[in-house]
């Protein structure tokens, strides 16, 4: 048996040395966009087109293009051409689609729309693609090796404008995430132009808000944006177009957020309808076509159609949120710019592009004019250099012989050498002679542009300007202000309907659906408790609790979980949070706050208020000295219309008071007027609410004492 050797290692050194890289990797190679505004998938499969010249020509099989970009792309078809279908025209992903298209390509407002297979569609580059590579083959940008070796290919893109800001971006890394909105064209390149001429601009001075393909809306306030501009993170809302058709009382939804779908936005008002949330809508559907996206819905009879909206944008996400984070790849490092750092990392790297390229064409021009300034040695004695090459013995001999003979380098006599017979005449050898001037005029102009920053700044101004003349479009997603905002009622996503409020002695409550109500049997209840209040209200009510201590409590209705006959219901002390020995003398459910509340007092004085002193803007949970202190009360009762009162005595004697009576005081601790007479020994010990003409007033009022009755 052999030995088994254990090697100990420390965890934290075995990830460094095992995950990092691939976290690194994620990050530096696949996740994170760079300055140019690519992650390396896209800039491997538009260079193979590039290079497949589908710039100009037709369109060719989608699978072809597939195929070709796995020489750059050591991924799977299926993940290359995912990456195609996100960048085409027909997706309508991208404010400048960078593939044209033909065939279905699905949509990005759509997750069920699948995009069909790749040997079915067609595509090419987009006449916008000249701006990624007009400068690609003068060495402006760096090229490496692809993954076998075998090939060449761009490690950024030399775009002549920042497309990093134009469409929009998203990658999830190792540890970190990237998700850069899309803004409009013109805007971006006016915002550089000026940028380009002043570094102190105020960016939200010349890009206003994000612009996304799918159009919507966005809630704009200019120092939100401010800051989401300058800082690179932030959130907005944005919510989707509609218009409602009278003639078919349906809404028509034309434009979503970038951020959801169609199905996603169907699914969320299904489930809103089925539990009741609104009840206002009978059908949903889409009806999406050729000539774009299109969400129905189909209201009820006297449904109104902002109300029904407004719960469509709180309920779905027909309004959502975008979470911006522009982290971008900056020489290999990831880092989160502002809009305006971003366009100066975009500005130094055009720079060095512009740079290169001018490098690049100054040394061939220079290359150029040296073997020109070679023939220029052998213009005035042109039968001497055919004499030298045809008495040379030796091929190999030539070269050195026309060197020693006019002075010439090895390059100039190499050039001397392989001209045609037919081009050894002077007018031919003047002709070229005059691109000489051309050369050193071209090459000192292009290495002042290199050394002059002004210089570089106004060719890449030039290029912007002729890109936004080319290729700008309207901006697609509007602006509105969030002030001007429809509100939606706080209660408007509420069910309502009427039910039956039953409250005990031992401070508990029931709420029960009239519904439920009708199949219950008999009230549950506590051993030794009874209901000592029954109220018919709607869900939508507001409930007022008055307890011994001079304290109201509010609540809504529909806070309060409904139940059943067979349960005990809710103990009002804990929901409420009462005081130590506080108790609810009476509960009165109210939908608008009118009527009158009386207070009956031990002192016999009756105390009329009315019931909105307890309505509050704000929502307010508990109001204090809601009512007369300095004496004990004995009762309540809210009247609507004027009624008659019952006030009894500690002996058993009553009076019956109209409520006419009764002044009423806007003052909420009123002390009230005196309605009974009381002695030492007795005071007033109930207060009750009669309807008039029933049979209870008139016994009463035939026993009653008048003289007992202070009015």
């Amino acid at each position: 048996m052999m030995d088994e050797k254990i090697i100990k290692q420390n965890i934290s050194e075995t990830l460094e040395s095992n995950y990092m890289p691939y976290a690194m990797s994620v990050i530096v190679s696949r996740a994170l966009p760079e300055i140019d505004g690519f992650k390396p998938s896209h800039r491997k499969l538009l260079y193979t087109m590039y290079k497949m010249s589908l710039l100009k020509s037709a369109r060719t099989k989608s699978a072809n293009i597939v195929g070709q970009t796995m020489k750059l792309n050591p991924h799977g078809d299926s993940a290359i051409y995912e990456t195609m279908v996100r960048l085409t025209k027909g997706y309508a992903a991208l404010n400048t689609p960078f593939v044209d298209s033909k065939g279905n390509f699905g949509k990005v407002y759509s997750r069920d729309m699948a995009y069909a297979a790749s040997r079915y569609t067609e595509a090419k580059l987009s006449d916008i693609c000249e701006e990624l590579f007009r400068d690609i083959e003068e060495n402006s940008v760096v090229f490496v090796d692809n993954y076998d070796g075998k090939m060449k290919e761009p490690t950024l893109l030399p775009v002549t404008f920042p497309n990093i800001l134009v469409n929009p971006n998203q990658g999830i890394a190792v540890g970190m995430a990237s998700n850069i909105c899309s803004f409009n064209l013109e805007e971006v390149c006016d915002a550089t132009i000026a940028y380009l001429k002043d570094q102190d601009i105020d960016i939200a001075d010349y890009i206003l808000a994000p612009d996304f393909s799918t159009g919507g809306e966005i809630f704009y306030n200019k120092e939100d944006m401010r800051h989401i501009l300058n800082s690179g993170r932030g959130s907005f809302r944005m919510r989707g177009k509609y218009q409602y058709v009278k003639k078919e009382n349906c809404i028509e939804i034309t434009e979503i957020p970038y951020t959801t779908t169609v199905e996603a936005i169907i699914d969320k008002i299904e489930e809103a309808v089925k539990v009741g949330k609104i009840k206002e809508v009978s059908d949903v559907r889409d009806e999406t076509d050729l000539s774009g996206l299109k969400l129905t819905v189909d209201l009820k009879r006297s449904a109104d159609p902002s109300i029904v909206m407004q719960k469509l944008f709180k309920l779905t996400t027909l309004e959502d949120s975008f979470s911006c984070n522009f982290n971008v790849l900056i020489d290999g490092a990831p880092k989160v710019l502002g809009v305006k750092s971003i366009i100066e990392e975009w500005v130094r790297f055009r720079k060095d592009c512009l740079i290169r390229k001018f490098t690049f064409n100054i040394e061939k021009m220079q290359k150029r004019h040296h073997l020109l300034l070679g023939l220029k040695q052998i213009l005035f004695d042109i039968d001497k250099a055919i004499e030298i090459i045809r008495h040379t013995e030796k091929e190999n001999q030539v070269i050195p012989n026309l060197m020693r003979a006019f002075d010439l380098t090895e390059l100039q006599a190499e050039f001397v050498a392989e001209i045609k017979l037919r081009h050894l005449n002077k007018q031919y050898i003047l002709n070229t002679l005059q691109d000489v001037d051309k050369l050193e005029q071209e090459i000192a102009r292009l290495s002042e542009i290199i050394e002059s920053d002004k210089k570089l700044k106004k060719v890449i101004s030039d290029e912007l300007k002729q890109t936004k003349k080319k290729y700008s479009a309207p901006r697609r997603t509007t602006l509105i202000e969030p002030n001007k905002e429809e509100a939606l009622p706080s209660d408007a996503l509420i069910e309502d309907y009427n039910l039956k409020i039953f409250f005990t002695e031992h401070q508990y409550l029931k709420k029960i659906s009239l519904a439920s109500l009708r199949s219950s049997g008999e009230q549950k209840m506590k051993d030794n408790d009874t209901i000592i209040q029954e109220v018919e209200t709607a869900n939508k009510s507001e409930l007022l609790f008055f307890t011994n201590k001079c304290n109201v409590y509010k609540i809504k209705t529909y806070e309060i979980e409904d139940c059943k006959a067979s349960q005990f219901g809710v103990y009002l002390p804990n929901i409420l949070d009462l005081e130590p020995d506080e108790t609810i003398m009476y509960v009165h459910p109210t939908l608008d706050y009118t009527g009158s509340i009386l207070f009956g007092f031990e002192t016999g004085k009756i105390a009329r208020v009315p019931l909105n002193v307890y309505e509050t803007k704000t929502n307010r949970k508990k109001l204090v000295k809601a009512y007369y202190g300095k004496s004990a009360c004995v009762g309540m009762c809210v009247i609507g219309e004027e009624a008659f009162i019952k006030c009894v005595r500690t002996d058993g004697r009553s009076a019956i008071v109209p409520t006419t009576l009764i002044e009423e005081k806007a003052k909420r601790d009123t002390p009230g007027i005196q309605a009974i007479t009381i002695t030492k020994k007795h005071t007033m010990a109930s207060l009750t609410c009669l309807n008039e003409g029933t049979e209870e007033i008139e016994k009463l009022a035939a026993s009653s004492l008048p003289a007992q009755a202070k009015l």
